[in-house]
């Protein structure tokens, strides 16, 4: 009789482990979970960290994965508490600490001994001389990589201007310590959209709506999905937030956020507000002096450059191609220059990691912008440069818009979507087809851009975008570095002018 409850004892401590061995057999964390994101099951979550976010009140407990470690765990600003921790639900009972509004309930110890002040002011003096130092060596290292590139560089770089959003950048270096150029840290992202404030609607289209929304004092644009266009919303995210995007022609990315409005969940990509708005609409009520027109055309150049561009380094950035660069995907800022817009249906390569992502967003580009091997479907789809090619195809038609709205010789012509002439408002494939491809026909151009040097090669680059076969058009680089010639030969004849006056 012993026996038998002896081995009955045991089948169960047998049953007992098997099960325990079979909850943590992915090795994954019990964590507490109360948020307002629907992401919890019957309060709790199972992930390889568990944490506790304190933020201006309002507090949140849930889990995530390892890979998001150091972004979840190491942001920093003020009224904000992180705690995260790695043993079943160990996030349970924390707590923010009692200074987390700048007043400590409790007095720091009396140091009595004259010793330690002696030695935390040598500490201090020793510290501040290494970061000076420190400094020193970072600025003079900057300065002779600077130099050299000048020398291993034609002069005719692009001359950026600076101070165009000086107060985004305050707010970055407060909430990132990475300078990965990704946006804020992701536990900062997902309580955007409680602290944002809609303004006003500067926008609707078939993606959904793009409002003015303030934000920590600033003016931010909200773009706001519809259901059927989620797919791009989660690709801009993913971009967005792997990729080193930091650049003054592509639109500054703040952050992206899920919520629930009316029972409907919501998707919202946060960036830069640019209240001139998409260059679509300032040229539809505003005209160019040749020079202005030039500036606008090689900032567009200069960010399709730094997406069609690979950086291998440290922070890597794959090479980018848009797929639907139009005027309505560029925006116009205060200083004249552009910046592209809208990565929703972006193709990523990596040579060095040799990988081609075309993602999986059903949507097709915008037909009346679409190059000649799109529309016939003899693209080869497997190969990224044959990408990159449509993108210069479509840069040349953004040139063609900016050009119709440069002013010479007193004369300029109304805003005209390309094409205009030849199909109709809402073209079809077919229809765009049998004119680009069937006829082989190309954009007006007025005899007035001739007699202008400046106008006159940038419709020379305009038809060297435009050749059917993709791989005789120009690359990006290639039209960067002719535009910044002619901006470079544009400011000495002006400084000459001067002189002789």
């Amino acid at each position: 009789m012993g026996k038998s409850a002896l081995l009955i004892l045991m089948l169960v401590g047998v049953w007992i482990s098997a099960i325990h061995a079979e909850a943590d057999e992915d090795g994954q964390l019990l964590c507490r979970c109360e948020n307002e994101k629907d992401t919890c099951i019957n309060g709790t979550c199972r992930g390889d960290y568990c944490f506790y976010t304190w933020v201006k009140g309002y507090e949140e407990r849930g889990c995530f994965l390892k890979n998001n470690y150091k972004e979840q765990c190491y942001t920093s600003f003020p009224h904000f508490f992180v705690y995260c921790c790695n043993k079943n639900e160990c996030n349970a009972n924390s707590t923010p600490p009692p200074d987390i509004n700048g007043v400590p309930t409790t007095k720091p110890p009396e140091i009595s001994r004259p010793e330690l002040w002696i030695s935390l002011s040598l500490l201090l003096l020793i510290t501040t001389i290494g970061v000076c130092g420190l400094m020193l060596f970072l600025r003079f290292r900057r300065a002779q990589c600077q130099l050299r590139k000048a020398e291993d560089h034609d002069v005719t770089m692009l001359k950026v201007p600076h101070g165009d959003d000086p107060t985004y950048g305050d707010i970055f270096d407060e909430f990132c310590t990475s300078g990965s150029g990704t946006g804020l840290p992701y536990l900062v992202q997902r309580t955007m959209a409680r602290q944002i404030s809609l303004v006003e609607c500067v926008g609707k289209g078939r993606y959904g709506e793009v409002w003015r929304g303030t934000w920590m004092g600033e003016s931010v644009a909200v773009k706001i999905f519809s259901s059927r266009d989620e797919q791009s919303w989660f690709r801009e995210t993913e971009i967005y937030n792997t990729v080193q995007l930091r650049h003054d022609n592509i639109l500054g990315f703040i952050a992206s956020d899920m919520t629930s409005k009316n029972s409907s969940t919501q998707l919202w990509l946060v960036t830069h507000f640019h209240e001139l708005g998409s260059l679509y609409d300032f040229l539809q009520h505003s005209s160019l002096e040749p020079e202005s027109c030039l500036r606008m055309c090689l900032s567009v150049a200069c960010g399709l450059v730094h997406l069609h561009t690979e950086i291998v380094s440290s922070q890597e950035k794959p090479a980018i191609a848009h797929r639907d660069l139009k005027s309505r995907n560029i925006l116009v800022k205060r200083n004249g220059q552009c910046c592209i817009a809208d990565l929703g249906l972006a193709v990523i390569h990596s040579q060095s990691h040799d990988y081609l992502d075309v993602g999986n967003n059903p949507r097709v580009g915008t037909k009346r912008y679409m190059a000649p091997e799109v529309l016939d479907e003899t693209i080869r789809v497997d190969i990224f440069e044959s990408y990159k090619h449509t993108d210069i195809w479509a840069l040349g038609l953004v040139f063609w818009e900016i050009t119709r709205r440069t002013i010479v010789n007193g004369i300029v012509e109304e805003y005209r979507p390309p094409f205009f002439d030849l199909v109709p408002s809402d073209p079809s494939f077919e229809e765009m087809k049998k004119v680009v491809c069937v006829d082989q026909q190309r954009p007006s151009l007025h005899n007035r851009l001739h007699s202008h040097p400046i106008l006159s090669a940038i419709v020379k680059i305009m038809k060297e975008c435009w050749y059917q076969n993709p791989p005789a058009r120009l690359t990006a680089l290639r039209v960067r570095k002719t535009l910044s010639k002619l901006d470079h030969d544009s400011d000495f004849s002006i400084e000459k002018l001067k002189r002789d006056i």
